[in-house]
């Protein structure tokens, strides 16, 4: 049988994932492609460090160049993540006439144009399932299963650290603190989370599914993000209490001129589908013209599910090989790819929670609701708690389906009261799903 030299930058977690994988389903995979996949030499940073998979060490190198000027080596898989060294090693994959495979989000949403560009003019394949929640094929489903149909809207949670510290505070009832430091011993959070929980890593697969989903390239820095940081115990009992819990979604409207793309923590309905997706799971729901809502679920993380999604990369990558089919669409399956500013949120309209702290003082009350109406948001319902005259409120208000614009400038003169004593927590609210 036939064999197809790889070659792999960085044996992370991942990378030992795809070699056991490789390993342990090896017949299978050479009867999808009708060839054998072989890994022919693997760039470490280190030769010695102890890992979880035995290696051979005649595999491993430290000189990039033994994997990207091999002459054999057909396929890159690019698994050592972030924009550098990453991008020089992709680009020289690519000019040196080799596929790429990558799970490399960040790569891919801030410099994927020139890169895929230049795999368009070499007649190359990128591909890059793994980069956007884990093993979930949503990327593939995008592409080739929703081929035929129009998506108006993408909303996800697709960022599995922010999922288990939202999941462990309000299940396990830890403050932030705590249950960051739980997902960092479960290893689902690095030791600095900031492009977790600040929402970055939500924006930069957010923006990749824009591209794969309708064909928009999208800046990432231009999206709307909003981290989970400021979401206290207070903000979890109260959604639970109004029948909600609190998701980090990525969420994605392309039904008007321009795409509205943002990234926050939302009060979720109860009995929505994304309100049940626990721990480190990831969800993605499409919704699009013919097929209505669909759903895609599964581990969003981890050595074995990116390196389900990688190995299935590897398997298309070799097909195309084999079957001589070189050079075909670009890898958001569409001729032309549009770039496209995000819309702003101004139109935008929901229903928001609002927690407005200010003293228990006599006509507070009144200012609060008064300089709502100014802007035109309509209160729902509101509750405060009942602590001795002067101290602190939590004054919790629910508004009413309001633009995005009228809210965020009736909170800009909120805040600047003399007696708002911190800035308002507030937190948009999801949409029930249609029956």
């Amino acid at each position: 049988m036939r064999s197809i030299h790889i070659g792999m930058l960085g044996l992370g977690n991942v990378g030992q994932g795809v070699l056991r994988i490789l390993d342990e389903n090896g017949p299978a995979i050479c009867d999808r492609i009708g060839a054998r996949p072989v890994i022919k030499q693997i760039l470490v940073r280190d030769l010695d460090k102890q890992r979880e998979l035995d290696v051979d060490p005649a595999l491993l190198t430290t000189d990039p160049a033994a994997v990207l000027e091999d002459h054999e080596i057909r396929v890159v898989v690019e698994l050592i993540g972030g924009i550098d060294p990453a991008r020089s090693f992709v680009r020289r994959a690519l000019e040196a006439g080799k596929h790429v495979v990558t799970a490399n989000k960040a790569l891919l949403a801030e410099q994927g144009e020139a890169l895929f560009r230049l795999a368009r003019r070499q007649g190359l394949d990128i591909n890059f399932e793994g980069s956007v929640a884990g093993g979930i094929p949503v990327l593939r489903a995008l592409r080739e299963g929703l081929a035929s149909d129009r998506i108006d809207q993408i909303v996800g949670i697709v960022n599995g650290t922010s999922n288990y510290i939202l999941d462990a505070m309000a299940r396990g009832g830890m403050p932030y603190a705590e249950a960051l430091t739980a997902a960092q011993d479960a290893g689902f959070a690095e030791a600095d989370p900031t492009l977790d929980v600040e929402g970055g890593d939500a924006a930069h697969k957010l923006a990749l599914l824009a591209l794969v989903g309708v064909g928009v390239r999208v800046d990432p820095a231009l999206i709307h993000t909003e981290g989970i940081t400021r979401v206290r115990p207070f903000d979890i009992r109260c959604a639970a209490e109004l029948g909600y819990v609190i998701k980090s979604l990525a969420i994605a409207d392309f039904r008007g001129e321009r795409p509205i793309l943002r990234v926050h923590p939302t009060f979720v309905p109860r009995d929505h589908v994304l309100a049940g997706v626990h721990g480190a799971y990831n969800a993605v729901e499409v919704s699009s013209r013919a097929l209505g809502q669909s759903m895609y679920y599964g581990r969003g993380a981890g050595m074995m599910p990116t390196g389900v999604a990688v190995v299935s990369d590897i398997i298309e990558v070799c097909r195309d090989i084999v079957g001589f089919s070189e050079g075909g669409p670009p890898p958001g399956a569409f001729r032309e790819i549009r770039d496209v500013e995000p819309g702003p949120l101004d139109p935008l309209e929901c229903e928001n929670y609002l927690c407005v702290h200010v003293p228990n003082v006599p006509g507070v009350l009144g200012e609060v609701a008064s300089s709502l109406g100014r802007h035109g948001v309509s209160i729902k319902r509101m509750n405060q708690d009942t602590p001795s005259r002067g101290e602190a409120i939590d004054m919790v208000i629910v508004t009413e389906r309001t633009s995005d614009a009228k809210v965020r400038a009736a909170l800009t003169e909120l805040d600047a009261f003399e007696f708002t004593l911190e800035p308002t927590h507030r937190f948009r609210i999801l949409e029930p799903e249609a029956e």
